[in-house]
């Protein structure tokens, strides 16, 4: 616990705001957005106050994951539900560097463990004792812990008075089921932070089911949506090291790659990331990749790329990771670690069988994040055989996110301009529907800009 929240304080003086924050994943808890076929407009994400006083753990659409420290955690738990959540969190990819020990009997058992066991980082305690015994139970409890252990209880009672009698005797956090193995995992991490850094930037990995599905056209024009359209902070980091487009699709050169970076991992910091990352607009930051295959770049460690891409979390909103088309120790961890996957198909034999066996694969090992987002790509091509859409959706076991028809005129003419498909017709399908993506995964209005006259005349 903080040490002005200790549990060995026998004073306090603590003021209490009328209204405690609550979990806005509760807020967001909608059903997934149909496909997008047609014009439609991005949906709109009101934030209202939720009815529940009690503090679980704050998230905002805004800001990703971090992972936890290696800390060591001891659960006690009464009910088999709550054993299988203290399950789930322990397995949890952000819980890796964590030792978490579980035992039966709740308070009454944790209070007997640590009158002969040395107090761990953190106590995981449920109860369903009433507002007196847990109190008192709580009193007890503190008696027998070192000073600057974090508690969290899960209990029966929601009632504003218990929390904040919680609260004064340092308990850190005090949740009411139902809770979700995820809020459990971000309340431990909001407890765990570094107070200096305490945001990181939502990271959102684009990957292929094959080469050649578009992947990183998609990654370079949800980059664009999001800077652009919905106006947050992004960085788009080219990890196709061999042969990247990003320079190409939005001309810009830059004599400092994310090779650079790369290559000495140690000299990564705040200074050095935002200095190597280029402008392509005031918005908009590039890591690009080298402009040529003179360097064999196959023996950078898996702890580069994780520390590079920290890095520029650290210091950007949002992070879009253009991967390459491959299956490596590097790339599954990258994957692993983001906060959103977005896997780009096409409607064909090829993509729905690598693309099966890459969503299996991730959800096996991702069970408490947001499903991946499904994206198909070049749909309806004239004269080519392909899965019906639903068929497809069907053996995948997921519906598209987004469905982008074939148009090679509009992506073709923003290509060869060095543009975005938005800056070329942000009223085509696929702008839209790019549109829609980086709405949904911001929450934010689409704020498109109308293109000038003078740009228009250009063709611009």
């Amino acid at each position: 616990m903080a040490d002005e929240n200790s549990l060995f304080e026998d004073d306090f003086d603590l003021e209490f705001d009328d209204e405690i924050d609550t979990d806005l994943a509760d807020v967001f808890e909608e059903a997934a957005p149909e496909p997008l076929e047609v014009e439609l407009e991005p949906p709109v994400k009101e934030i209202e106050p939720a009815d529940e006083p009690l503090a679980i753990a704050m998230q905002t659409l805004e800001g990703g994951d971090r992972a936890i420290p290696a800390i060591s955690a001891i659960a006690f738990y009464e009910t088999p539900v709550a054993a299988e959540l203290i399950g789930a969190v322990a397995a949890d990819r952000r819980m890796s560097r964590a030792t978490v020990t579980t035992y039966e009997g709740g308070l009454t058992a944790a209070i007997e463990y640590l009158t002969q066991n040395p107090t761990p980082n953190l106590l995981l305690l449920e109860s369903s004792a009433q507002t007196d015994q847990l109190v008192g139970q709580i009193d007890e409890l503190a008696s027998h812990c070192d000073e600057g252990v974090q508690v969290m209880v899960i209990g029966a009672t929601n009632d504003i008075s218990l929390y904040r009698q919680l609260m004064a005797r340092g308990v850190s956090e005090y949740l009411v089921p139902p809770v979700s193995p995820v809020q459990v995992v971000r309340a431990i991490s909001g407890l765990f932070s570094d107070p200096d850094a305490p945001f990181v930037g939502k990271s959102i990995s684009v990957i292929g089911a094959k080469g050649g599905v578009g992947a990183s056209t998609i990654a370079h024009n949800l980059s664009w949506a999001l800077s652009e359209n919905t106006m947050v902070n992004t960085a788009l980091i080219d990890l196709d090291l061999s042969f990247g487009t990003t320079a190409l699709d939005f001309n810009h050169e830059n004599a400092q790659t994310v090779t650079d970076a790369l290559l000495a991992p140690e000299r990564v910091d705040d200074a050095v990331i935002t200095k190597l990352l280029s402008k392509a607009t005031d918005r908009l930051s590039l890591f690009t990749a080298p402009a040529s295959v003179s360097q064999v770049l196959d023996s950078i460690p898996s702890e580069a790329y994780s520390t590079v891409i920290e890095g520029v979390r650290r210091v950007m909103p949002y992070v879009v990771l253009d991967l390459p088309h491959a299956w490596n120790g590097w790339l599954y961890q990258t994957l692993i670690a983001s906060d959103e996957v977005i896997l780009v198909c096409q409607p064909d034999l090829a993509s729905l069988r690598n693309g099966k066996n890459m969503l299996d694969k991730m959800m096996a090992d991702r069970p408490n994040d947001t499903p991946v987002r499904l994206t198909v790509n070049m749909s309806g091509v004239p004269k080519r055989p392909e899965i019906p859409i639903k068929d497809f959706a069907a053996a995948m076991g997921l519906e598209p996110e987004i469905i982008l028809p074939f148009d090679p005129q509009l992506f073709g003419t923003a290509s060869n301009n060095g543009q975005m498909i938005s800056e070329t017709d942000p009223q085509a399908k696929p702008s839209l529907a790019i549109d829609h993506l980086a709405s949904v995964l911001t929450g934010r209005d689409v704020n498109q800009v109308p293109k000038s006259l003078l740009k228009k005349l250009l063709g611009k």
